[in-house]
């Protein structure tokens, strides 16, 4: 996993989860507590609310990206530079200042007139917004959209998602995003879900992941919550995001968010080790979907993966006709049998492969073993 350099500050495995508080001068932006047109007020409200809460990265927005507003041009964005840069001289505390735009000509300006870092929230659509990046040698979150200028984030399948952040390419800094939220009519609270119990997927690129998960449908749906009373969800979200590899988290709820953050990092397991020059790193692989991106990503045959992930699946309440089936059908493959005292329970191991080739062999013996091997992860050619 690469560490990205964003003007000082280090984004990546090694270094504490970055939390990204949001300013909007965009005066339709939906959440008001952190809009501002006024320089001065917008100020106080970083160095207060965000800085002093603390925030690693203020990401400043020039127009909202909800989708039932109308796009603004490059042009239009322009004209609202000024009003961030002029924030952005009046505040006093020290942060990363991300720009949020689509366009090269925004991101150009901004970053020539003291911002750090950009925000891209159509990944790249334009093609010369990595090129701008390089030349100020700026880190970007480049977050999955298709390649339209005027649909960020209306991507709905992950595997879609996945794909759509490679659009034109990387630059050495970049952060990837994979569009948590509602950026088209078509994507569903179901699709997030998915994109999120598949988050540790997205570390397959090698880079640091960027997540806007505070109060989105999603997770509000899940407690029955409206967005005001979402904070609890968001947070818990937060750890387990963090815990899954994502290393920055972007949100309104910078206090609380940042110690969910911190806790999601204590309890998240180590994995590299360095001695001199060498180092190894286990990787966080749990499916057969993440074993497949990081052989795609270090140029090996994703197929390998059938075999790569080992898994362990508990059985219970066996009776011994059940039981003998699942003997006979580890004894034909390299998974391993272990079986308990009372000899009703028993523990099923072995690389996913070798796990799906005996649950196959052990199918039509009872309806109950039927259903438990259903479960059992087949990893697709």
């Amino acid at each position: 996993m690469r560490t990205v350099d964003a003007a000082g500050l280090g984004i990546g495995d090694d270094h504490p989860p970055r939390i990204m508080g949001v300013l909007n001068v965009s005066r339709e932006s939906p959440y008001d507590p952190s809009v501002y047109d006024d320089p001065s007020e917008a100020a106080a409200y970083v160095d207060e609310e965000l800085i002093g809460e603390g925030a690693d990265i203020v990401d400043v927005g020039l127009e909202s990206a909800n989708k039932k507003f109308d796009v603004l041009t490059a042009e239009q964005e322009l004209e609202r530079l000024d009003t961030a840069v002029e924030t952005v001289e009046s505040v006093s505390g020290d942060a990363v200042f991300s720009i949020e735009t689509r366009y090269h000509e925004v991101a150009e300006a901004a970053l020539s007139r003291g911002f750090d870092m950009v925000n891209d929230i159509c990944g790249f659509a334009d093609p010369e917004m990595p090129r701008v990046c390089e030349e100020f040698d700026a880190a970007v979150a480049k977050m999955a959209s298709p390649p339209d200028l005027e649909r960020p984030g209306a991507v709905e399948e992950v595997d879609d998602i996945y794909e759509a952040l490679s659009l034109n390419g990387f630059t050495d800094k970049t952060i990837v995003d994979p569009a948590f939220g509602g950026w088209s009519e078509a994507k569903t609270l179901a699709h997030d879900r998915e994109t999120f119990h598949r988050l540790r997927e997205f570390r397959g690129y090698g880079r640091p992941i960027l997540v806007s998960i505070n109060r989105k449908n999603f997770l509000r749906s899940v407690a029955g919550r409206d967005t005001e009373g979402a904070l609890p969800v968001s947070l818990a979200a937060t750890s387990m995001a963090v815990e899954r590899g994502a290393h920055i988290v972007r949100t309104h709820d910078v206090a609380e968010t940042r110690d969910a953050a911190l806790i999601g990092k204590e309890f998240a397991r180590e994995r590299t080790r360095r001695s001199d020059d060498v180092s190894v790193e286990e990787l966080d692989v749990t499916t057969v979907g993440d074993a497949r991106r990081h052989l795609d990503r270090v140029g090996g045959d994703p197929a390998a993966a059938g075999d790569a992930v080992a898994r362990v699946y508990e059985f219970g309440g066996l009776d011994a006709e059940e039981l003998g089936a699942l003997r006979a059908a580890v004894a034909e493959s390299t998974a391993v049998l272990a079986v308990g005292e009372a000899e009703s329970t028993a523990l099923l191991v072995g690389t996913s492969r070798a796990l799906a080739e005996s649950a196959d062999a052990a199918n039509g013996v009872t309806e109950a073993l039927d259903a438990a091997l259903a479960s059992v992860e087949r990893p697709t050619e």
